[in-house]
């Protein structure tokens, strides 16, 4: 479920939604979600100084309901 509302949030800000796509794995410090997108979309999923990464990671640890959820924007 995670996975799919950070999809659905992501496809929202790019120019490219065809381009989203969110792969899922596991460390032994919790889960990780990678987002990859397109190389000119970068910029917007990171925001200014960070603040829409941020507020993706909030969003997502708000809705992970206790558990260990880390989010990253991949370097494709």
């Amino acid at each position: 479920m995670l996975a799919a509302a950070l999809e659905h949030v992501v496809k929202g800000i790019v120019d490219h939604p065809d381009d989203v796509a969110i792969r899922s794995s596991t460390s032994p410090r919790g889960d990780v979600l990678e987002v990859h997108v397109h190389p000119d979309d970068r910029g917007r999923v990171i925001g200014r100084g960070g603040r829409t990464a941020k507020a993706l990671r909030t969003l997502i640890t708000a809705l992970a309901d206790g558990r260990r959820v880390r989010v990253d924007v991949a370097d494709d």
